[in-house]
């Protein structure tokens, strides 16, 4: 009970805003184009990306290392999970929801129009996902692992990591290229497959190993 109490408003529903996301990102791709379309055209130095990259991800990931740190060490464990991560919850969120809107408006128009190749390129990828979270899955009961150890493992296994594969596939070939276009797809394709595979493994639910 006290697990419930703690779930905010996002992360409630994060499910729900994760596929309206999804939907007015294409909406927005493919019906506005034009407007959307002008970011590709920029071109992004290397040395502006590799500074970029410190700038947005070394200096934040150790700024939030070195906070966690001197958190932790003044106020504790429990305050810092407690009270202070829940505070920043919905930021994580909120980017998270712009993060999909922006991928899928680049690709709206294919996704629409070109609805074979998304098939193509997602039976592949269901597959996949399904094949690895099951051997993962069977591997952890052989294994005798706990619950608690062998459901994430198996989630972790399955999932594709999409997230980067976004980012590199923008970086080397483009918001316009096949490879980006392939890396949203995996997107599309994750969030409804992972959603069934958490309600697998809730179903199989066990207190004891095989």
């Amino acid at each position: 009970m006290t697990e419930r109490k703690q779930i905010g408003f996002f992360e409630k529903y994060l499910s729900l805003w994760v596929i309206l996301c999804i939907v007015g990102g294409i909406a927005l791709g493919h019906f506005n184009g034009e407007q959307v379309q002008f970011l590709s055209k920029l071109t992004i130095p290397y040395d502006t990306l590799v500074a970029s990259v410190v700038v947005f991800v070394v200096v934040p990931l150790l700024a939030g290392f070195l906070t966690q740190k001197s958190l932790i060490k003044r106020h504790g464990h429990e305050w810092f999970t407690k009270v202070f991560l829940p505070k920043f919850k919905p930021v994580s969120i909120i980017a998270l929801l712009i993060t999909l809107v922006l991928l899928f408006a680049f690709q709206g128009t294919t996704i629409i129009e070109r609805p074979l190749i998304i098939l193509l390129v997602a039976v592949p990828l269901v597959l996949q996902t399904y094949f690895i979270f099951f051997i993962t899955w069977f591997g952890g009961r052989k294994l005798k692992l706990p619950y608690a150890v062998c459901a994430p493992a198996s989630m972790i296994g399955a999932s594709n990591f999409f997230e980067l594969a976004v980012a590199v596939a923008i970086a080397l070939f483009g918001l316009q290229s096949p490879a980006a276009m392939v890396t949203v797809v995996g997107v599309l394709v994750e969030v409804p497959v992972m959603l069934s595979l958490v309600a697998i493994a809730k179903r199989w639910r066990y207190n004891h190993a095989l």
